[in-house]
């Protein structure tokens, strides 16, 4: 193949992958952006240097603008809870509850605070590409790396998060996972330079599900002890 006709040949599969993307993307917004309200089963993955070490398991819930309640129901009962101005994380066994002002979390849920608030994925990622060395779950289903917005190289500060409230850490990697025919959510990777990784996967997709407000505020249960602070790593933590 002549050397220009090769040249016009990769761009137009550049611009026919960048199309792709985009038609992807739009479905995926277009999917959840008219709910108030989201519900989903989620299996959730820590991984350390390629290893699973640990699976948990619940019901997530997601409410604009920018409330969570993750509801851990395996392999033991947890509340993962933001009001909007709070994160909360709650042990029942332990009869205490972390509290941490919203806006101070780190929290490697980050990526999909996008469910909670506009659903626009520019917020969140400043590039998004096609992932061609992820594999998907399942045929059909195509795997997006985001680039999320603040990152920055270790040597520079990072005083502040963007006006997404979504700042990445140097070198972490995050992908999504997209049903393509029907927009859905399938999976999110967060993986670190360190070789830890958390992995969510996502089933059951309900919208508008009936829930009162009072769902996404947290009152600590009598003889609760409520400490000011960062979340403790693991469970719902901060970076795991």
């Amino acid at each position: 193949m002549p050397l220009r006709l090769r040249s016009l040949f990769f761009l137009v599969l550049l611009v026919t992958k960048a199309a792709d993307v985009k038609t992807i993307v739009n479905r995926l917004e277009t999917r959840y952006r008219s709910a108030r309200t989201l519900q989903a089963t989620f299996l959730e993955r820590y991984i350390e240097n390629g290893r699973v070490v640990r699976i948990e398991a619940g019901i997530a819930y997601f409410r604009r603008p920018g409330k969570m309640r993750w509801e851990y129901q395996s392999p033991e009962k947890n509340l993962f809870l933001v009001d909007g101005k709070s994160a909360w994380f709650y042990v029942p066994a332990d009869h205490t509850v972390t509290r941490v002002p919203a806006k101070q979390s780190t929290d490697w849920r980050t990526p999909l605070v996008l469910l909670a608030g506009e659903m626009n994925v520019s917020r969140v990622c400043a590039e998004i590409q096609l992932a061609r060395d992820e594999k998907p779950e399942a045929p059909g289903d195509a795997v997006l790396h985001c680039e999320l917005r603040g990152q920055r190289p270790s040597h520079e500060k990072q005083d502040s998060p963007d006006a997404s409230g979504s700042r990445g850490e140097p070198g972490e990697a995050v992908f999504f996972e997209i049903d393509e025919r029907s927009g859905d959510l399938v999976r999110v990777l967060v993986r670190n330079p360190g070789g830890v990784a958390v992995e969510f996967h996502f089933a059951n997709w309900q919208t508008d599900p009936p829930l009162a407000d009072s769902f996404f505020r947290f009152r600590p249960p009598a003889g609760v002890a409520i400490v000011n602070g960062e979340l403790p790593a693991g469970n719902g933590g901060i970076n795991p």
